[in-house]
């Protein structure tokens, strides 16, 4: 496994043009195998750059959202963990900047941050590992759209399930829903402080976690169960 997450780690994003051309077959695997239904596309920026903040509740979201929006994106994706091959797969169809969530190296920051900067779109797991609900989020999400000055693109992913390869065994199509939220920006000074900046960030944070938990069902909302900010 570590030969796996060495080329992880080691990955590079491919050309933008490569990428666009490798989202037709994302979108041609997407159409054939799910029976997807995306609702609010009207609200995805016509343009980059911009973030889009999604729920992690299954290993494929990433093709799910790249088949929402259907332009390349490039997605962080935790490095620090042991990674199935479909990922590695996965990454050459949409791009993803390898993230290790325990030690955020510099050079990860830049690559983000260069990426929005050269006007593209960056996809963002705040919640940085999958499950059931929704949970509390890392602090990149925040830290990124304060660096970057970008807007925060909202979405939700339901559907899938951790039975998708035996229904795909059997020839059914597990129906699968895309949420696309308004996108929104945030707009602070963070405090000199050490302790409070944190808390600045973390309460940023469980903001953006909330325009997702809007897009769920409330049996999904976890950490946000019955939060009257929603």
């Amino acid at each position: 496994m570590s030969s796996v997450r060495t080329k992880l780690d080691s990955y590079k994003l491919l050309p933008k043009w490569v990428r666009y051309l490798s989202s037709y077959l994302n979108l041609l695997l997407c159409t054939v195998l799910l029976k997807s239904k995306v609702y609010g596309r009207k609200h995805i920026p016509k343009n980059g750059p911009y973030i889009i903040a999604i729920n992690h509740f299954h290993i494929f979201d990433p093709a799910l959202v790249a088949y929402a929006i259907r332009k390349p994106i490039s997605f962080l994706a935790a490095s620090d963990q042991n990674i199935e091959w479909q990922v590695i797969v996965a990454g050459k169809l949409y791009g993803f900047i390898p993230t290790n969530r325990q030690k955020l190296a510099p050079s990860t920051i830049k690559k983000a941050v260069q990426t929005l900067q050269d006007g593209e779109i960056l996809g963002i797991f705040p919640e940085a590992t999958t499950g059931p609900i929704l949970r509390k989020p890392k602090k990149g999400v925040t830290y990124l759209s304060l660096k970057s000055r970008c807007k925060i693109l909202p979405m939700s992913v339901l559907g899938l399930d951790k039975d998708i390869w035996s229904k795909w065994f059997k020839g059914i199509r597990p129906q699968v829903t895309v949420k696309v939220g308004k996108p929104f920006s945030i707009s602070c000074e963070l405090p000199s402080d050490r302790i409070k900046r944190e808390k600045k960030l973390y309460d940023i944070g469980d903001d953006i976690m909330r325009h997702i938990a809007a897009l769920l069902p409330p049996e999904f909302h976890g950490e946000y169960m019955n939060d009257k900010k929603i």
